[in-house]
């Protein structure tokens, strides 16, 4: 468990109670205790002054009432009792533990305790609050969990997933599988839409890059028969006959 104890064990620092405007700092490592300090005035006489420092061993600082006493006026008496409490050996081990590893052991707990236990710091608050724990507890009551759901947790969020029953999560599911239907749908519509634009636009574009007299160009003959065949074909398909078409065409000439 030493293993887990770095070299600096606790570090806060900030601003002085007013009137005092003056910024401290207070460490405490494995083997000493740090205070520094430095002051902040508006007068021409206090720009000159250099920060202090204090530098204390742990049983020195146990005996120094008045540092102890400048300790719980800057920064509280529960900081003071907590760097009391490092300077005598009594280390907070759980709060120095990795997160997967919290992350792990929460899973084992109940709910409430876990209500609780985001109460008693600022780093519990964080991992009972995330989004892996939530997604760990999903998982473990739950088994096995879908790809719908899991697309479903991205949107809502692990924990919302986890208060929300079966049947509601079967209900959101369906209205997600219908957004994505009318969003293909939508898509394959306008997809086929831009096709026929593209292709409506390519023999004019192909008929304006014919040059005149060029190999492509069909010339007034090849035009002619593709013209008739064009009208015989055009005719068949609304139902006019070809022997119908050639009796109009005898009597008109006529």
């Amino acid at each position: 468990m030493s293993t887990l104890l770095g070299k600096s064990l606790f570090e806060v620092s900030g601003q002085g109670p007013a009137p005092n405007k003056d910024f401290f700092q207070f460490s405490v490592t494995k083997t000493e205790v740090i205070w520094r300090w430095w002051k902040i005035s508006l007068r021409s006489d206090g720009r000159n002054t250099k920060p202090g420092e204090l530098r204390e061993s742990h049983n020195d600082y146990l005996d120094d009432s008045l540092l102890q006493s400048q300790v719980s006026v800057v920064f509280g008496p529960r900081i003071l009792q907590y760097s009391q409490a490092l300077c005598q050996g009594h280390y907070d081990y759980l709060e120095r533990l990795p997160d997967p590893l919290l992350l792990h052991i929460l899973t084992h707990l109940e709910l409430e305790d876990v209500a609780r236990l985001g109460h008693t710091s600022h780093r519990f608050r964080k991992l009972c609050r995330s989004e892996e724990f939530w997604e760990q507890a999903v998982r473990s009551h739950c088994g096995a969990v879908s790809a719908e759901v899991e697309a479903l947790a991205l949107e809502l969020g692990w924990k919302s997933v986890f208060f929300t029953s079966k049947l509601q999560l079967q209900k959101q599911i369906s209205r997600r599988r219908k957004r994505s239907q009318k969003l293909l749908c939508t898509d394959l519509e306008r997809y086929d839409v831009d096709t026929m634009v593209e292709r409506s636009e390519e023999p004019e574009s192909r008929a304006a890059d014919i040059e005149p007299g060029s190999e492509s160009d069909p010339g007034p003959e090849q035009l002619c028969t593709d013209m008739q065949r064009c009208g015989v074909i055009a005719g068949q398909g609304r139902g006019v006959a070809q022997g119908d078409w050639s009796s109009d065409s005898g009597s008109s000439l006529k």
